[in-house]
Parts: C-alpha cells; sequence; structure tokens
C-alpha cells in the first residue's frame, strides 16, 4: 500500500488532565502516515483522485482544537477513526500525537501516542426464526448500516433452514452480509448484542429460537478465542445455513484455519 506522510504538524490546543493545561492550553506535534493506492492519481495527475494532505491537516487541526480530551490516547484514537471516516480512499492510518510541554517535573524531549487503525472486512451471520422473521432481520442490518464505523457492502440471499443443535423449533431464515468496519471484533461483538437487544433476543435455551442472531464468521483472516468471542466459530464448517450465504457472498475466501475457500467446504458438507 502507498503512503502518504505528513511530519511535524505543529497544532496548539488543550487536552490534559490539569486544569492548567485546559485552561493555557500547549503544543502538540502530528506525525501521519496515510495508506492509500496512489495508482489512479499518477495516471491522472488530478487531486480528486488523490488524499488532499493539506485538507487533512486541516481536519486534524480542527479536530484538536474543536474538542478537549483528558488522555492523550483519547485524542489519537479518535482522531485516527475520523480520518478513516472522512477519506473514502484512505485505507489505514498510522498517527502519532506528540507531547512536548507535558507537566513532567524531569527533563525529556517529548512524550507521544501512537496508533495505527484501518478498515476491516467481516462476514456477519444472520437468522430469525420467530415471528416476522424478515422483519427482524432487514431491522437488523437497517440498525447496523446506521454506524459511520460500518458500511455495509453485500447482502445475500435469504434462505430457509432446519434447526441446529436438537432443540425443537420453527424453520429458520438465514442469510450474511459483508461488512467494512472500524470497530475492533469485541466493538462489533457489542454492536451486533445492541441489535439482537433491540429485537427483543433473548438467551433463555441454547442453540433455542430466537428473534435475531448476528454473528461474526470472518474478520479478515483473524484467528482468535476467548471466553466471549470465537472467530471463525469452531463448528461453522457442518453449517449449512452459515455456508450457503457464504457461497453467495465469497465462494472464494479461504478459511484461516481449515485452508478451504466457502466452495470446497459447502462441496464436503453436500456429499456427506
Amino acid at each position: 500500500m502507498d503512503k502518504i506522510i505528513i511530519k511535524g504538524l505543529e497544532v496548539y490546543a488543550w487536552h490534559g488532565v490539569y486544569v492548567e493545561e485546559q485552561e493555557k492550553g500547549q503544543k502538540f506535534i502530528v506525525n501521519a502516515t496515510l495508506y492509500t493506492d496512489t495508482t489512479r492519481a499518477s495516471r491522472t495527475d488530478e487531486l480528486e483522485d488523490s488524499i488532499d494532505y493539506g485538507s487533512v491537516c486541516m481536519m486534524i487541526n480542527d479536530f484538536m482544537t474543536k474538542n478537549r480530551m483528558n488522555l492523550l490516547e483519547a485524542v489519537t484514537n479518535c482522531l485516527a477513526r475520523k480520518l478513516l471516516m472522512s477519506y473514502p480512499t484512505l485505507e489505514a492510518v498510522t498517527l502519532e500525537i506528540e507531547k512536548p510541554q507535558a507537566p513532567i517535573p524531569l527533563p525529556f524531549q517529548s512524550v507521544s501516542v501512537k496508533v495505527h487503525r484501518s478498515w476491516h472486512t467481516a462476514y456477519i451471520a444472520f437468522g430469525s426464526n420467530m415471528g416476522e422473521k424478515e422483519s427482524y432481520i432487514e431491522k437488523g442490518i437497517a440498525e447496523l448500516s446506521e454506524y459511520s464505523e460500518i458500511q455495509i457492502e453485500k447482502v445475500s440471499n435469504m434462505i430457509v433452514t432446519k434447526p441446529y443443535g436438537g432443540v425443537e423449533q420453527d424453520d429458520f431464515v438465514n442469510g450474511a452480509m459483508k461488512i467494512r468496519t472500524l470497530f475492533t471484533p469485541h466493538e462489533l461483538l457489542d454492536v451486533l448484542h445492541i441489535a439482537e437487544a433491540h429485537a427483543n433476543r433473548e438467551r433463555l435455551v441454547h442453540w433455542g429460537p430466537r428473534t435475531l442472531d448476528l454473528d461474526i464468521i470472518f474478520y479478515d483472516d483473524l484467528i482468535f478465542e476467548d471466553d466471549d468471542l470465537i472467530i471463525p466459530p469452531v463448528d461453522m464448517a457442518n453449517r449449512d445455513f452459515v455456508l450457503k450465504p457464504l457461497l453467495d457472498l465469497c465462494p472464494n475466501k479461504r478459511h484461516p484455519i481449515l485452508k478451504e475457500t466457502m466452495t470446497q467446504l459447502y462441496g464436503k458438507l453436500e456429499a456427506r
């Protein structure tokens, strides 16, 4: 990925924990690396096909002077996310904000916070087997689309499937969607749970009926597990209600652990 680099941008702003910092302000130094594809701009020689680094500098200055935050960590993360949401061709940003006049009673050159943030591609499975199933799903997708940190790129066809897990219940309507997101996996999980809660989802019986089910299947090629989240789901290769919609969305995507495409996994499941 190509880079546009901004070094040593000086901004006078009012961020800090102490009252004096918030009242008098101080100088901050901003360094930014913008990751984008400059190929089109190199062919057309038109600014609109690139990222206007002058505009970026003005946005950084505007954001830092109009907002006041206690922690440099908050400023850096919020600004990185704003930049990514403001420039459509910006895929990732490395942002460092230095605080050379920090209130430290010892000789020092500077302190800083440096982050790298980027857009991520995730695949979300959805399902419902209670009430107005399609309506629950459509409202859930619409709710997700309202987040500026989520861009819904493609939604699969909906399919009707039999319940999975041995609990007697109504058939499901299932599908999946491809999204771009700035949320971390756990932030994304929280957002999905909020949408489920708005659909009056209740977790009373494992594998039981539900108004709306939203699950992270893939997040880039991440392999992740903790007490709350497993990516990709352990048993997804045996779930036709997951694989069939993914076959519609991304037939050639490889499972990061099994190393087989959705086409291959679905073919094996069909053969069994």
